[in-house]
């Protein structure tokens, strides 16, 4: 982590001291949501911010209530220049791992905007939550950002952007599974879900790779 993202920084404070130190660099923030459910895709969202206001409320997705995330990503589109979503399928993640299937999602969803920056030769660099480099997109055009969803900017809005998109899913699979309570717990190992399964059994979406313990 350079100097330069000091501890005492908001995140839109960061945002332009990341600017400023990869100066005519394009910064494209990157998170994920959904790796630890037992069911459901693991999703990714990229974002690079159009600058200017800072975004009212915005903040690390988990550090949100669910009405207030949607809140910021229904208003987030007008602040962001570009934004794209990636998933990761359950069958996916059991065919590759969870790992794995996190870069797919990341690499999927940044895949339209840096297409759009490699044909007009514009520099960019990626800013990923967390302390990995994407597998299969070259270390030197990244940033891993230790809790960086909590502080810089254009992260926390990708953030929103994956965990809203991914939980809209998951009411959707409620629909189509209506035995499981998808849209109470999202596919986390809550106790009402792990009663389900036991009840139930596995459906469609269910990760057969991680282990449930009933």
């Amino acid at each position: 982590m350079p100097d330069i993202l000091q501890k005492n920084l908001n995140l839109f404070q960061a945002q332009q001291a990341l600017s400023e130190h990869f100066k005519d660099h394009i910064l494209i923030g990157v998170d994920e949501a959904g790796r630890g459910p037992l069911a459901g895709p693991v999703v990714a969202g990229a974002v690079v911010l159009a600058g200017g206001s800072a975004i009212p409320a915005l903040n690390d997705s988990k550090k949100l209530t669910e009405k207030q995330r949607e809140q910021i990503f229904a208003e987030l589109p007008k602040y962001c220049k570009y934004y794209s979503i990636g998933e990761a399928s359950a069958q996916e993640i059991d065919n590759i791992g969870i790992l794995n299937a996190t870069f797919l999602a990341m690499r999927l969803a940044l895949a339209p905007i840096i297409s759009q920056f490699n044909e007009k030769n514009l520099p960019y660099k990626i800013l990923v939550d967390g302390n990995l480099h994407i597998r299969e997109i070259d270390k030197d055009l990244q940033m891993p950002i230790v809790k960086g969803d909590g502080r810089v900017a254009c992260i926390a809005a990708a953030s929103i952007f994956a965990k809203v998109h991914r939980d809209r899913l998951m009411v959707k699979f409620a629909e189509q599974f209506p035995n499981y309570g998808f849209e109470k717990h999202k596919g986390y190992g809550t106790k009402m879900h792990l009663l389900a399964i036991q009840k139930f059994g596995q459906c469609e979406i269910h990760r057969r790779s991680f282990k449930i313990l009933l």
